[in-house]
């Protein structure tokens, strides 16, 4: 049976939002990306296969 989604507070979002934007190595640019992809993590949704789209690793990077 699949775990239901939680509803992580901003504070727990904007958390993880900063360690994947320091993991990636402080990028410009990418906050919203960032925040999108902690949603998506904290409430349960990457896990169960969601929205596979959109995580930080498969962004193009500009080098």
């Amino acid at each position: 049976m699949p775990s239901k989604p939680s509803n992580p507070s901003e504070q727990e979002i904007r958390q993880r939002a900063k360690e994947l934007w320091e993991t990636h190595g402080k990028p410009d640019n990418r906050d919203d990306e960032f925040w999108h992809t902690s949603e998506r993590e904290l409430s349960g949704l990457q896990d169960r296969g969601e929205d596979p789209k959109g995580s930080p690793d498969d962004a193009p990077t500009s080098s």
